[in-house]
């Protein structure tokens, strides 16, 4: 078998992901307002696809000699990629069209301007003088030299004038919608039962004439654009000036990256369409025909409509058998070591965990890893009240993490103002740890504690992200972590790792070889397995490896979220490979690791991702379960997210995201369930 048969093309991949993210849209199953807000993830996930991976084949395609240097041809992909995208496009358009049908039978009803009564169009003419109007800035495009820059991330009306009784003359003119400044909804006043929602885009449509009327044209129409940029970040190596300074500049160049897709109304006029192309400059292959409306994202923030049978159930987070309120976590994380299981359990406890060390006069320092942090971060006040209290506080801030550089400068120069040390990690690594080091003096001698995870010190994505925190006072990981932080700090390779797996350092090997010994049981006729669960499995040694493991025997079976560029059930090669992907009410972000090891199982969480980018060129954290109750929880927990026959999805080499179905008649729902175990375990203690 070729090589390239034996792995699907990550991007190609993807877009079978975010299949399955339209496929809970399209689900009458979940609640209906929130099939509108996968609709809104759907789209946002395909805007960030289309900055970064799409951007990035573009590249590779203006590469000279591509051929002898790429293992794909990405020419070839780009185009199965547009005809992919198109497909799903117009199952998006279908699954709109059927909520908006289920909405008003439930007598929720969106309009556009040509459905307003004449009360409605009074309120909405009102709201746009005081509300909307101030924030337009109307451009008229066809009198001016330069066409005007449109930015990321923006949706733009593009607006015909006509003078009926002069021969049909027109105008054109061009005005951003101002969804950073004025919602996207308007909520117009409820009529009887009925409430009704209106879209900022109609809302303008339904007043141009207020806007133009020093013009005394007596037609007015107009489409939806909007322009995706080349979001890839280039940093110049220019020695001189701070990585500060640096990423400032690189952040500055990206909002003027070059076009990557321009989306526009199917229904606008040619003659437009290719005025547009001429003044822009586009290529004709950015081009993708769309609805009346785009940036679905901001469906992510649908209006609240007072219908709760129409939304999830809240859930309350279930209260940690050990952790209690008022009782020291520290003194409870040196008895025995803990973790959490969110958002099944509350992100609260890592936050009280810092806070309490703050305020401990035995605690000489603080070190932690932030990657993502919440846009009001109570991480970040909790270390800056440790900085306060006289704590040593060292973050390691990843300047480069994508989309949030801003806010990672904004934090990282408020710490520093507030007393905290902050380094930027290594030249050429991203730092992608989630994990801190409390270091605390105890008989004369400093013992460690230590938080380390697979998700971010994130409130906000914490209650909606799957993921595990623990806590552990076991010196045998608490210090190892600790000499990562030594490494942040003086850019000095450290000593071999015992316990954890370090990237870029060996977290590849030791995983390689975790397999091969897999391997070497069965063919000893030992009992073998690995269970894996990642976001992403891409890179092809460890592929190959996994389909050695097949091969010889091994029992392999997998949760991948996202990216799957294995092919499992090949005969002869990965027959005894079995993957499935969840997508539900939360985001599965958690990677673990289980080994069979002979029938003594081996246990690990991990930040990273089976991806070279992850094993080669980030620092990345797999650590080791030791504690037995842990590791028990681990199982059971996986192993309901396993049996799930309501939300899994089979990944095949079809890639067609058939759901999986048990002949049980029992329903198994893993992010439901999960609740149940953690309630259970809190009943029984």
């Amino acid at each position: 078998m070729k090589l390239k048969k034996r792995h699907k093309t990550r991007e190609i991949s993807w877009l079978s992901f975010n299949e399955r993210v339209l496929q809970e849209a399209g689900d009458s199953n979940v609640p209906l307002i929130e099939r509108i807000k996968f609709l809104g993830i759907f789209s946002s996930n395909l805007d960030e696809f289309f900055r970064v991976r799409i951007a990035t084949l573009r590249r590779l395609s203006n590469l000279k000699n591509k051929k002898h240097i790429l293992d794909i041809n990405p020419d070839k992909v780009l185009d199965k990629i547009h005809s992919i995208v198109i497909g799903q496009q117009n199952k998006f358009d279908r699954i709109y069209k059927k909520i908006l049908d289920e909405l008003t039978e439930e007598k929720i009803h969106i309009v556009n301007e040509t459905q307003l009564s004449y009360t409605q169009g009074r309120f909405v003419r009102n709201y746009f003088q005081q509300q909307v109007l101030p924030t337009l800035v109307p451009i008229m495009i066809d009198k001016i030299a330069d066409f005007p820059f449109l930015k990321d991330k923006s949706i733009y009306l593009v607006i015909r004038l006509i003078k009926k009784n002069n021969g049909g003359k027109q105008k054109l003119a061009l005005i951003e919608i101002p969804t950073d400044r004025v919602s996207r909804f308007v909520t117009l006043p409820r009529i009887g039962d009925n409430k009704f929602i209106i879209l900022l885009d109609d809302v303008i449509r339904y007043c141009l004439k207020d806007i133009f009327y020093i013009f005394n044209y007596d037609q007015f129409d107009a489409w939806i654009v909007k322009l995706t940029r080349d979001s890839e970040l280039d940093i110049d190596q220019d020695i001189s000036g701070t990585i500060v300074e640096k990423l400032s500049r690189g952040l500055s160049k990206r909002k003027k990256g070059a076009p990557v897709r321009f989306v526009y109304d199917a229904s606008m006029p040619q003659d437009i369409l290719q005025y547009l192309v001429k003044r822009i400059h586009l290529n004709k292959k950015y081009l993708i025909a769309g609805g009346r409306y785009h940036n679905f994202k901001d469906f992510m923030n649908f209006p609240d409509t007072g219908r709760t049978d129409l939304v999830y159930e809240k859930v309350n987070p279930v209260p940690h058998k050990y952790l209690r309120p008022g009782k020291s976590i520290i003194r409870t994380v040196k008895e025995q070591d803990c973790i959490l299981h969110l958002p099944y359990q509350s992100f609260d406890y890592v936050i009280q965990f810092l806070r309490e060390a703050s305020l401990d006069p035995k605690v000489k320092s603080i070190k932690i890893a932030l990657y993502r942090v919440a846009q009001n971060s109570n991480i970040v006040n909790a270390l800056i009240n440790a900085a306060k209290n006289g704590k040593s506080v060292t973050v390691v801030m990843e300047l480069q993490a994508r989309f949030d550089e801003e806010a990672n400068i904004f934090w990282a120069r408020r710490m520093e103002e507030e007393g905290v040390r902050v380094i930027y990690g290594v030249p050429g690594l991203k730092v992608h740890c989630k994990m801190f080091v409390i270091s605390r003096h105890e008989k004369g001698k400093l013992r460690h504690y230590l938080n380390i995870g697979t998700g971010n010190y994130h409130e906000d994505t914490a209650r909606l992200y799957c993921d595990h925190s623990l806590f552990s006072a076991d010196q045998r990981i608490a210090a190892e972590a600790y000499q990562v932080f030594r490494y942040l700090e003086e850019k000095k390779k450290p000593a071999d790792f015992e316990h954890l797996l370090v990237a870029p350092f060996d977290m590849r090997k030791k995983i390689l070889r975790l397999i091969e010994n897999e391997i070497k049981n069965a063919k000893e006729g030992k009992e073998a397995y690995i269970i894996i669960k990642v976001n992403h499995i891409v890179d092809k040694e460890i592929i190959q490896k996994l389909y050695e493991a097949s091969k010889a025997g091994v029992k392999i079976e997998m949760i991948v979220r996202t990216t799957c560029s294995l092919i499992p059930g090949i005969k002869d090669l990965s027959s005894n490979i079995r993957v499935i992907s969840i997508v539900d009410r939360f985001l599965e972000h958690a990677r673990a690791f289980i080994f069979c090891n002979g029938g003594n199982p081996k246990y690990y969480l991990s930040s990273s991702d089976l991806m070279a980018r992850n094993l080669d060129y980030r620092v990345e954290i797999t650590f080791p379960v030791y504690d037995e109750e842990i590791q028990s929880e681990l199982r059971e927990i996986i192993g309901i997210q396993w049996n799930d026959n309501t939300k899994a999805r089979i990944i095949n080499a079809q890639q067609n995201n058939r759901y999986r179905k048990s002949q049980s008649i029992t329903k198994v729902r893993a992010q439901f369930e999960i609740f149940d175990y953690l309630r259970s375990r809190i009943a029984s203690f």
